[in-house]
């Protein structure tokens, strides 16, 4: 199970607003569950929005007038018989605090009131409340996770990433009692985490290399690419004069290795992955002298007896396989982490 603390140290880098100087006390608390973390970061989160001002959208009404405004909607003042009152069915935009993401984050909070978190931290959203009282709920069940941001909205974007965090973990638990880590952050949510962590611990700790979630293409022989999936990375590593790439692919599952009559092997989509990016990543580079590509899966290391752990030749390419454990002091996480990069970009 990975300590709580190391689940805010991993936000902490996936959400860098999370390093300013008014969450680092975070750091330093006990929390029960990560869903009492949760609540406190957007607790945090919202307070310092609302000093800021609560942010306002323009939100499309409809609603029957005497006095027209906006767009004048003839059928339906003739359908809702409105004319018969004197009055006309009018669509305007308003400029309000009631828009989805104001709603979403009071629906979280309203959330969170009915689950396993600290007196205190409840105590604090039902202040934090009093100042959505014009913003309606969202139903939570069908949210649209992909919203839009803009200069005027950027602060919304942790934000709303925490509550995603608190709404698939609370509304899809199954059973009733104390929330456990996996009750929360369930594996296709951590893996996400993972991913981000990891990505942005190499962009902030290691300016000395270039780290994005780079795209490759094919290479192809025709330039025929009909139909052929996105090659979509989730961590490159590249040297400054991009003579070196690293490939990193951050896997989380509960079973790090397939079984087959007894005999442990990694598994094979995530080999031929990793090998189809290095090798087309390869030809990319090809005219560049003296260049090197690799490939590294990165397991998050399980309870499991058998680990992979090892380093293949293949075709002229390095792929590694390795596990990196977060169940430990984090100081030890960022030491794997170094050494990743140290052994590779020296």
């Amino acid at each position: 199970m990975i300590p709580i603390k190391n689940v805010y140290h991993m936000l902490s880098y996936a959400f860098q607003v999370l390093q300013n100087q008014g969450y680092r006390s975070l750091a330093t608390e006990d929390f029960e569950n990560v869903a009492d973390l949760c609540a406190a970061i957007l607790c945090k989160g919202v307070a310092d929005q609302i000093r800021q001002g609560i942010g306002q959208a323009y939100v499309r009404r409809t609603e029957s007038m005497s006095c027209p405004r906006g767009q004048i909607e003839m059928a339906q003042s003739i359908q809702s018989r409105a004319i018969l009152k004197r009055q006309l069915v009018c669509s305007y935009d308003e400029f309000s605090v009631d828009f989805e993401m104001n709603r979403l984050i009071k629906s979280t909070l309203l959330l969170l009131l009915h689950h396993d978190i600290g007196k205190e931290r409840k105590k604090t959203i039902r202040t934090l409340l009093m100042f959505f009282t014009n913003v309606g709920e969202a139903d939570l069940n069908h949210v649209n996770w992909h919203m839009q941001y803009n200069r005027n909205n950027q602060t919304y974007r942790m934000l709303v990433a925490v509550c995603w965090l608190i709404v698939k973990g609370l509304l899809q638990r199954q059973e009733n009692g104390p929330l456990r880590m996996m009750d929360f952050l369930d594996e296709q949510r951590m893996c996400r985490l993972y991913e981000r962590f990891i990505l942005n611990y190499y962009r902030k700790e290691h300016p000395e290399i270039y780290a994005s979630a780079a795209q490759i293409d094919w290479q192809l022989d025709d330039g025929v690419d009909d139909r052929l999936p996105v090659m979509q990375t989730d961590i490159a590593l590249t040297s400054h004069d991009r003579r070196r790439v690293l490939i990193v692919d951050a896997k989380y599952y509960a079973h790090t290795m397939q079984t087959h009559f007894g005999a442990h092997t990694l598994h094979s989509m995530n080999l031929y992955q990793i090998f189809t990016y290095v090798k087309n990543k390869e030809v990319e580079l090809q005219a560049v002298p003296q260049h090197e590509v690799a490939g590294l899966l990165l397991y998050a290391k399980t309870d499991e007896s058998v680990v992979p752990d090892g380093t293949y030749r293949m075709s002229g390419n390095r792929i590694s396989v390795r596990t990196l454990d977060l169940n430990q002091e984090f100081s030890e996480i960022r030491r794997q982490l170094d050494c990743i990069c140290g052994e590779f970009f020296g």
